[in-house]
């Protein structure tokens, strides 16, 4: 019977895998803006493309590449876009939020304050894939919640 662990230690059930154009500025991206900290080293090929690389942020990992179309890894600028956005819970998004924006992101929803307790806005990253960053300022009792989200969406109060 083997010993290896199914699951390794020190990795959540679900990691995103990033394909970046330019995996080494989205590394310094990611670690400027977010706070990530590169784990362990990269894993750059022949060519000097990083083939692999590992960030933490809080208790998630993120793995990325420089996007390799030989191989069918493209990046969000190479297919014209993302269906994804990533959601991360930072202590100060204002912070964040001018931070992304000083280093090269735009806007995609303003930051605000949201009806579920939030503090929320998104972005596009200069590589193409898309952020919310939040920071919960607000517990919200599920019955306000509810009388919250029908005013939000037009239902009244």
């Amino acid at each position: 019977m083997s010993s290896v662990k199914p699951l390794p230690d020190g990795y959540p059930r679900v990691s995103p895998y990033l394909f970046v154009g330019g995996a080494a500025a989205a590394i310094d991206f990611y670690t400027t803006v977010l706070g990530a900290e590169q784990r362990g080293d990269r894993m750059t090929g022949p060519d000097g493309r990083i083939g692999h690389a590992e960030l933490q942020i809080g208790d998630s990992v993120i793995m990325l590449a420089d996007e390799n179309v030989e191989m069918g890894a493209r990046s969000p600028k190479t297919i014209g876009g993302t269906p994804v956005l990533l959601n991360v819970y930072v202590p100060d998004v204002d912070a964040v939020f001018e931070a992304a924006l000083a280093h090269g992101a735009t806007v995609l929803r303003p930051l605000a304050n949201q009806f579920y307790g939030d503090r929320s806005g998104s972005f596009a990253d200069p590589f193409g894939h898309h952020w919310s960053v939040a920071t919960h300022i607000e517990d919200v009792s599920p019955q306000d919640m509810m009388e919250r989200a029908k005013a939000a969406m037009g239902g009244g109060s």
